[in-house]
């Protein structure tokens, strides 16, 4: 039983993912791609995603409506909204597009946070300090980059330029 709640206990506090050091470069793949539109983060699609998996039970390593991770419900949202494979943890989603300050962050811009010693949270920007994740206390849901423990735990944030990326068939 003590083998079992040190599990647990273990699981909880690891969160969406810990961040092991990698050297290696990370790079989005495009799966599906109307060529003739250009690939765009809009608030609409990722909206969408927001209603769709509203509510959603947090669970780690979930990639389904039964439970996903905060790292896990950024992957699908890139697939299904966008068709774009993203990198499926925390420790390599961080690692794509480049660093932007806080004050400049756009719709679609991956935000980061440390929500533990070892411990990596990200979440997608919608706007006006807005973003969707995967909480671990409520699932699937919205949370204010402002509010007292979002600002406090904020880390970084990335921006994937879709002009960047190549289409792969």
């Amino acid at each position: 039983m003590i083998k079992v709640l040190t599990l647990l206990a273990i699981l909880f506090l690891v969160g969406c993912a810990g961040t092991p050091e990698l050297t290696e470069k990370v790079k989005p793949i495009v799966v599906k791609k109307d060529l003739k539109k250009p690939l765009k983060w809009s608030i609409a699609s990722l909206n969408k995603s927001f209603e769709e998996w509203e509510s959603v039970k947090y669970k780690w390593g979930g990639l389904s409506k039964k439970g996903v991770d905060c790292s896990g419900f950024v992957y699908l949202t890139f697939l299904e909204q966008f068709g774009v494979k993203l990198p499926r943890n925390t420790a390599l989603q961080v690692k794509l597009g480049e660093t932007i300050p806080k004050d400049k962050l756009k719709t679609g811009d991956l935000v980061f946070f440390k929500t533990g010693r070892r411990v990596r949270h990200v979440g997608i920007y919608l706007n006006n300090n807005k973003f969707i994740h995967a909480s671990s206390s409520r699932g699937v849901t919205t949370s204010s980059l402002k509010s007292k423990y979002w600002s406090r735990k904020y880390w970084k944030a990335q921006r994937l330029s879709p002009e960047k990326f190549k289409h792969v068939s």
